[in-house]
């Protein structure tokens, strides 16, 4: 499953041009603590060894053994990965003398399938420079072995088995590699590895509360109210006391009306304004700089998947158009959560898709454009309306009791008015600010505990479907690897070579571009899209096939193929550029340069606690780099000389310690 996200997040450097995505999960399964027992560390080697990080795996399960934790199954994985990804000419004097001395430590072990399996991988290095026919003693043992060891060895020893002794493994290979390579679900999977992982949920609290200023001001405003008032009755009652007493009663009667139906209709009115303004809340207005960054970016993932989620009956240029200014809203509101440096809109498109599918799903429940207060508006407003009115009226008749029969007091009678009329309205706003205010707050922060509920269940309900369907890093090197046999095979078919005709052979992998990449942390980095480059070493030359593959249906394109002599290649180079990366340039005395890039930069991809120079070389050694650059090295500075050096039928014999 794919979300179906389009958005790509190119760079203006050149090391990012053509890389659609890239993330790092947060993974702790290459991580080892300082304290480590020897256990742990072998343990994690084994993981290393695994997922095709041999020269970690070295590192790992040396360290373990020299502190002490060493039998048959340890000592099994550590030859696997002294020889994984290497030839036997790659070994060092030192490294020979290394694996003599272990062979020498297979007697001490106890019996089992451990100790069988290290034995066997022994008698096949014995066997590299014997005959056929003592090579097939030791394939008989070889395929008694559990189908996990034998195939580990098979694996790990790739570029050490030549000839006719991989001639008799080959077929058996391929076959494995067909059956595996659409294993676990692969084409349905893949997707999900290079998918972000999703940032947690966030929600817009309740705007900040005023209730407290307005209650400030409201004892003086309702004091000068309350002096102008009782100055203004006691005017009326001396003039009338008889209509005064009804003119009170009536007023207090009115007043009492407005302030039960007032608050809600001043509650009401004023949210529903709030609601109109654009953007709806001010204090969350995104600075001008965001608008052509992220802001951007959530606007185009907002408007994406708008149109992907639209009601029954909509098209989505409809939808886009009916949703205008839902869709802005949201933008601005997302963007204030989540603007953060460094998140990219990848992380938060889980939420937009969800905002997305919740607006459609109000919308067929006929909730979206649902105004909740303006259907109790009239009746408050009516009420409140016609109690003011009395009131008026009131107050009219006591100006007029005091005219009438004490009008030396009429123009006190008037200030007295005026006075309580612009302190009654001023204490009244602050009355009503500070009830609207603890109600809005109330309001709001359930309705935020609503929101946030929701978006925590459909973020956990997307990481766990994200968990559950990401391949581990096991499941993309058994994939990658299967890969990489049958487009060998099928190579050595369209040249009708065997092995017993090669002298040597090396695979590069490197990324095709355009592609996404992911990596656990501490790992190398995987990629959608590959190229793999083939070298075939024979008597007569070398012959390099390429072609990119799509990872995730394996469908292959851009197939090439060149032949030249030992003697064309004249130089390897390698260039390292920090924001760039690697690049191989091989230099043809009949052609032009070619320049292959290894890796790209991934300095601003690594985790606080990683190494640059050391994910540097597991991404080199992961892309078979180390290899491949030896071999070319080698042939372009001696020519025939390195492969006399090198044949197969020319490599001393490993012989085990007694």
């Amino acid at each position: 499953m794919n979300d179906g996200s389009g958005g790509t997040h190119n760079s203006a450097y050149d090391s990012t041009v053509g890389i659609q995505a890239e993330t790092v999960h947060n993974s702790n399964v290459y991580f080892v603590h300082p304290d480590a027992s020897p256990q742990e560390k072998y343990r994690v080697g084994v993981r290393f060894l695994e997922d095709g990080i041999p020269s970690r795996a070295r590192d790992m399960i040396s360290d373990a053994i020299a502190h002490g934790y060493e039998n048959a199954e340890v000592r099994f994985h550590w030859v696997l990965a002294m020889l994984s990804a290497r030839a036997y000419h790659d070994l060092n004097t030192e490294e020979l003398q290394r694996l003599h001395h272990a062979s020498g430590l297979v007697r001490t072990y106890a019996e089992g399938e451990w100790k069988d399996a290290l034995r066997i991988a022994f008698e096949l290095l014995a066997m590299l420079s014997t005959t056929d026919g003592e090579a097939g003693r030791v394939l008989e043992r070889l395929r008694t072995l559990s189908p996990r060891r034998r195939d580990a060895i098979l694996h790990h020893f790739d570029l050490v088995l030549t000839g006719g002794l991989k001639d008799s493994l080959w077929a058996e290979n391929r076959e494995r590699a067909e059956a595996a390579r659409f294993g676990d679900d692969r084409v349905q999977r893949v997707w999900a590895y290079f998918e972000p992982d999703p940032i947690g949920p966030r929600a817009l609290p309740p705007r900040p509360s005023t209730a407290a200023a307005a209650r400030a001001a409201l004892p003086v405003r309702v004091g000068l109210f309350g002096i102008g008032t009782a100055f203004l009755w006691i005017l009326a009652l001396i003039a009338d006391p008889a209509a005064a007493v009804i003119q009170l009663l009536v007023a207090l009667c009115a007043g009492l009306t407005a302030a039960h139906f007032g608050p809600r209709w001043w509650y009401q009115e004023h949210q529903l304004k709030a609601g109109n303004r654009q953007p709806p809340i001010p204090y969350m207005s995104a600075p001008a700089s965001d608008q052509d960054g992220f802001t951007k970016r959530v606007r185009h993932s907002f408007d994406h998947y708008f149109g992907m989620r639209t009601p029954y009956g909509f098209s989505p240029q409809e939808w886009l158009g009916r949703t205008g200014y839902i869709r802005n809203s949201l933008v601005v509101e997302i963007a204030f959560l989540y603007r953060e440096s460094r998140i990219s809109v990848d992380r938060v498109n889980w939420l937009i898709r969800y905002l997305a599918e919740d607006a459609r799903d109000r919308y067929n429940r006929g909730t979206l454009f649902d105004r909740p207060h303006q259907s109790q508006t009239s009746v408050a407003k009516v009420m409140c309306v016609l109690a003011l009115i009395v009131l008026g009226v009131t107050t009219l008749g006591l100006i007029g009791s005091v005219a009438s029969d004490a009008a030396p007091q009429l123009p006190l009678a008037v200030l007295a008015l005026a006075g309580s009329v612009w302190s009654g309205r001023a204490a009244a706003f602050s009355w009503l600010e500070a009830g609207g205010e603890e109600r809005r707050m109330s309001e709001e922060g359930e309705e935020y505990q609503a929101r946030l509920s929701a978006r925590q269940v459909a973020y956990q309900n997307w990481k766990s479907f994200l968990d559950a369907t990401r391949p581990s890093e096991l499941e993309m090197e058994t994939w990658l690897t299967c890969d990489k046999t049958l487009f060998v095979d099928e190579a050595l078919r369209h040249y009708q070579l065997t092995w017993r005709d090669l002298i040597t052979h090396t695979i590069l992998v490197t990324p095709a571009r355009p592609y996404k990449r992911g990596r656990m942390k501490g790992g190398p980095w995987r990629y959608s899209r590959y190229s793999f480059r083939l070298f075939l070493v024979t008597q007569d030359g070398v012959r390099e096939i390429s072609t990119e593959f799509n990872f995730a249906d394996a469908k292959r394109g851009g197939e090439q193929r060149s032949n030249y002599r030992f003697d064309a290649l004249s130089s390897v180079q390698v260039t390292e550029r920090a924001r760039i990366g690697y690049d191989l340039e091989l230099i043809l005395t009949n052609g032009p340069a070619r320049n292959i890039r290894v890796k790209d930069a991934d300095t601003h991809q690594l985790a606080p606690d990683e190494n640059a120079q050391q994910i540097a070389e597991i991404n080199l050694n992961a892309a078979g780099f180390v290899h491949t650059f030896r071999l070319l090295e080698g042939i372009a500075a001696d020519g025939k000389r390195w492969i006399e050096r090198n044949n197969p039928n020319n490599i001393p014999s490993f012989r085990a310690a007694d």
